[in-house]
């Protein structure tokens, strides 16, 4: 008779002790980003324009990029924070994480004359496709899907990414607001490229990255940029989100 401290498998072999799981991963363990040099394309406008100000003011090198050099070097000059300016093309090139700000209207034909400067980078896409009529906003619907969607069909050698969809222009380009009230919600292929793009979002006082799901989830992400306009307008407001429990 055996005592009740042995045991064997099925074949009759010892029976080794069960491995231990591995302690699941924190979600909030996010990587160093703030060696990485950060492009915003179509930083000129007001959207990218207020990225690259908070992310500068936050320590993160910045490469601002515009269609024209000498508009981006000025526009960089007004910033301040050590932000450069460039075209876009330079922008892609030197920049290890670029962030898709540009206009709707011009997307894909900005990200198809970048394709081979963007082999290999980290694509952060914010643009949100939207229409508008005497009735406000609303959502238009990408033939791929979304305008991160778009990015990737037309960026197969870069690694996309969605995220900064919900931020308001005026608060970012604000610069009496020491923080952003405001959650991101990014979006993904990749764990380790959206924990990236959560950690930059997090460089910025106030700011949280959210993982929100895969690429295909971004249309609605994008879309409800059209629910915020008609809430800020209703409310003389500048709406962003909060992510509750978590």
């Amino acid at each position: 008779m055996t005592s009740s401290t042995d045991s064997t498998d099925s074949t009759g072999s010892p029976a080794t002790a069960a491995t231990p799981k591995a302690a699941p991963k924190d979600p909030w363990d996010l990587p160093d980003v703030s060696g990485l040099v950060v492009g915003v394309l179509g930083g000129t406008g007001e959207q990218g324009r207020g990225l690259a100000y908070r992310l500068a003011k936050a320590g993160q090198k910045v490469i601002l990029g515009s269609r024209a050099a000498d508009r981006a070097q000025a526009v960089a000059e007004e910033l301040g924070h050590g932000v450069e300016g460039a075209d876009n093309a330079e922008c892609a090139r030197r920049s290890d994480i670029v962030i898709v700000a540009v206009p709707w209207d011009g997307h894909a034909k900005t990200l198809e004359s970048l394709r081979e400067e963007l082999v290999g980078k980290l694509v952060v896409d914010c643009v949100n496709p939207l229409g508008f009529d005497k009735k406000g906003a609303y959502a238009l619907k990408p033939e791929e899907g979304s305008a991160a969607e778009q990015a990737a069909a037309l960026l197969p050698d870069s690694r996309v990414a969605a995220a900064f969809h919900h931020l308001s222009a005026v608060l970012l380009q604000d610069a009496s607001l020491e923080e952003i009230d405001t959650d991101v919600m990014v979006l993904g292929e990749e764990r380790a490229d959206v924990e990236l793009v959560q950690a930059l979002a997090g460089r910025i006082p106030g700011m949280r990255g959210v993982f929100a799901g895969r690429l295909r989830n971004a249309h609605q992400v994008e879309s409800l940029v059209a629910n915020l306009i008609s809430v800020n307008r209703r409310y003389k407001a500048h709406a962003g989100l909060r992510v509750t429990d978590i």
